[in-house]
């Protein structure tokens, strides 16, 4: 059976679903596959994601990964928004959910990595549910 295609997405793809991207690519990369994507991209990750990824995880996320827009991604069966209510961009898929994050950026490192904790832990729940599925 193949993997189903998890898209994290937000409008900007440069902090959350970056950070989901990474961690489900780290976490999860034998149950389901990780991509990321916004409706409008920044230039780069957010580089207080990238150092904190580093030092938490030894993942360096701006050798794998970059910005991209929902067109840059492949047709995907879950779909996890990061937050963004309203303006959150829609997707394609069979199941939805959103995690209802507030973006860390700009805050200080302890709400960061509270946050990467946070998505930590909803990758390691979206993995054990997508196990109990199959």
């Amino acid at each position: 059976m193949n993997k189903p295609k998890v898209a994290f997405i937000c409008v900007h793809n440069s902090c959350r679903s970056q950070i989901a991207e990474a961690l489900g690519k780290h976490l999860a990369f034998d149950v389901f596959e990780s991509y990321s994507a916004g409706t409008e991209v920044k230039q780069q990750i957010n580089q207080d994601a990238v150092r904190l990824m580093k030092q938490l995880y030894g993942i360096d996320m701006e050798q794998t990964q970059s910005p991209k827009l929902l067109a840059d991604i492949p047709q995907v069966d879950i779909v996890v928004t990061m937050g963004c209510n309203v303006t959150c961009p829609f997707l394609p898929c069979k199941h939805r959910e959103d995690w209802g994050l507030d973006d860390p950026s700009g805050k200080c490192d302890a709400e960061f990595k509270q946050t990467i904790q946070t998505i930590e832990y909803r990758i390691l729940d979206l993995m054990q549910r997508i196990q109990s599925e199959i």
